[in-house]
């Protein structure tokens, strides 16, 4: 059963009566929908929309919750989430010493069945389950892990885009379930529902294929010297993207190749992706 242990995550608890209601009204998750079990993804946006923290919940007892992120970023998360607190009866601490292992396969939901492993619900294809027991165990395979998610279109900050810089919708966020568009409103709330009720998201995470090694991480994607978007992780000769997808089927309608530095590629939709490209383009030019 392939396993990873991921060392640059963190966990931060909030717990107390009022930490659903709390949590509710700032992040992007709809907390209703999520069930015991369950690691949903979500965001804390910015007034505009964009994505300040990016992170995994699940519960954690009768009024509490635990939130994965990034290490690099906890202590930055804590002290935001600190000043939307208020008088609010919610306790919010980041654990020491957190230790959290993801494991996939046919058999990782009945070898991590017990109720300190989690369903990654962002992957549809495949079972994938995290565990926070704290077990030590090796490293496992790390390079397999960041494979997975390339194939399967999950992309996380820091490796696949910069937080700050994107949109909910940009990194499929509204498609993964990270985003409770029922729900009442949160902060970047407004955005977020005109984006989705206009159908006006754009970039959107593709998986990048080429027949040859991919260039790093960061490297632009263009057509004819024209920007469409920028490499995320990469691993060998596939890889993720985010890209105009409007700039992407216009450069396919006319035959033009989309190139990551000097290596043509190829982007295609994630097969359990709901959105399409465009029927209705510009040409790369006129984008």
């Amino acid at each position: 059963m392939p396993f990873a242990l991921l060392k640059d995550r963190a966990l931060i608890s909030v717990s107390g009566p009022d930490a659903e209601h709390f949590l509710q009204n700032i992040l992007t998750t709809d907390l209703e929908m999520l069930g015991a079990g369950e690691a949903k993804p979500g965001a804390l946006l910015s007034p505009q929309g964009k994505i300040l923290f990016d992170f995994l919940i699940s519960r954690a007892g009768e009024n509490g919750f635990r939130l994965e992120c990034r290490a690099d970023i906890a202590d930055d998360f804590v002290r935001r989430l600190m000043l939307y607190r208020l008088r609010a009866k919610a306790e919010i601490v980041k654990q020491d010493q957190s230790l959290v292992t993801v494991v996939w396969g046919d058999d990782a939901t009945a070898s991590y069945s017990d109720s300190t492993a989690l369903a990654d619900t962002r992957f549809r294809d495949v079972a994938v389950r995290r565990a926070y027991d704290g077990a030590a165990r090796d490293g496992g395979d790390a390079e397999a892990w960041r494979t997975l998610r390339i194939a399967n279109g999950i992309a996380e900050s820091g490796s696949d885009y910069q937080l700050g810089d994107a949109f909910p919708h940009d990194v499929l966020l509204d498609e993964t379930g990270g985003v409770g568009f029922k729900k009442g409103c949160y902060v970047g709330q407004e955005v977020v529902s005109r984006m989705q009720h206009r159908g006006t998201a754009r970039r959107r995470v593709l998986i990048a294929s080429a027949e040859s090694a991919l260039p790093a991480s960061g490297t632009e994607l263009t057509v004819g010297g024209r920007p469409v978007g920028a490499l995320g992780s990469v691993n060998g000769r596939t890889g993720l993207a985010i890209a105009r997808i409007d700039r992407v089927k216009a450069a396919s309608d006319a035959g033009e190749k989309i190139v990551a530095g000097n290596v043509p590629v190829t982007l295609a939709i994630p097969a359990w992706a709901r959105f399409s490209f465009p029927q209705d383009t510009v040409s790369a030019e006129e984008a």
